[in-house]
């Protein structure tokens, strides 16, 4: 792929690599007048996750799990473009949405919660504002007002 900006890094020092991916144009939807029918500007581009040796292992399996639902082809992820005119555009927009799709499902998951009290404190002030707020407005009933 000579003229595009790559490597496209995913995280760390692991890139997206040129040769794992595949390419597919055809002609985009939507405006365009004339020169949208005769060109191939919209963008798809696949990347084979369960074949792929660039990813470690460990992250392979957290991907192939969190895009379960988007995978095609038994491993393949498959993003589109066509929000530009030009197929070049198209093709950096896709492989960058690609690698930022890779990024995201390959992240370490979040760390547990640590579940936490309440302080005492925190909730004395709070039933002492409480009954505060009650006798407030229990001297403002209008049956003392006779």
């Amino acid at each position: 792929m000579d003229g595009m900006s790559g490597p496209y890094v995913i995280r760390g020092s692991v890139t997206l690599p040129e040769s794992e991916l595949t390419w597919r144009f055809s002609r985009s939807s939507g405006p365009g007048g004339q020169h949208v029918n005769t060109t191939d500007s919209q963008v798809e581009v696949r990347f084979d996750l369960a074949r792929t040796e660039a990813l470690p292992e460990v992250w392979k399996r957290r991907a192939l799990q969190r895009l379960a639902g988007r995978l095609v082809d038994g491993g393949v992820v498959a993003v589109r473009a066509c929000e530009h005119r030009s197929q070049w555009r198209n093709r950096e927009a896709a492989v960058v949405r690609l690698a930022a799709l890779l990024a995201e499902a390959t992240a370490p998951p979040p760390k547990p919660r640590r579940p936490t009290r309440v302080p005492r404190g925190v909730n004395e002030r709070r039933l002492r504002e409480k009954k505060r707020r009650a006798e407030t407005k229990r001297g403002r009933s209008a049956r003392d007002w006779t």
